[in-house]
């Protein structure tokens, strides 16, 4: 016999399935049709259906406690690398760029060294004879230029 859990997973995802990644539920109305309590739905989205797992849950109190369930589709390492270098502005900070590297890693998108390389160029200490007044500005350029470089390589 299935675990509860388990039940309630794939009945959210056979919603997901019938509705193109994306479905609104009643978390009573769920809880009911599994013949548990709602407290036990809730404990399904927060551990199956996370942001690390491809999904974005939206909660709205209020109305029968409404939630809706989307998922994300992945993105490929070139589309992560372009939406990382679409997300730097004209300035960067050495931890943001440090923060975005991270991530970039973390994902898979580029390996540790490639992240390492990267950070070593836009770092302080290799920016220390740029200006202070445009070093910010300075990183963002060569984060994206390192960045878009790793992309085409993908």
């Amino acid at each position: 016999m299935a675990r509860l859990v388990d039940v309630i997973e794939m009945m959210i995802k056979d919603m997901l399935d019938e509705n193109n990644g994306s479905a609104t539920i009643s978390r009573s109305d769920l809880a009911e049709r599994a013949n548990c309590v709602p407290s036990q739905v809730t404990y399904v989205l927060s551990t199956r259906f996370s942001t690390g797992n491809g999904y974005i849950v939206e909660s709205r109190r209020g109305g029968g406690g409404r939630i809706t369930i989307t998922q994300v589709k992945p993105l490929s390492k070139r589309e992560y690398i372009g939406s990382v270098i679409s997300s730097v502005g004209n300035a960067i900070s050495g931890r943001e760029a440090d923060i975005l590297l991270q991530n970039t890693v973390k994902c898979g998108a580029i390996t540790e060294r490639e992240g390492m390389a990267v950070m070593a160029a836009v770092s302080d200490r290799a920016l220390s004879k740029v200006d202070t007044d445009i070093r910010a500005s300075v990183r963002a350029d060569v984060f994206k230029n390192a960045m878009l470089a790793l992309m085409m390589d993908r």
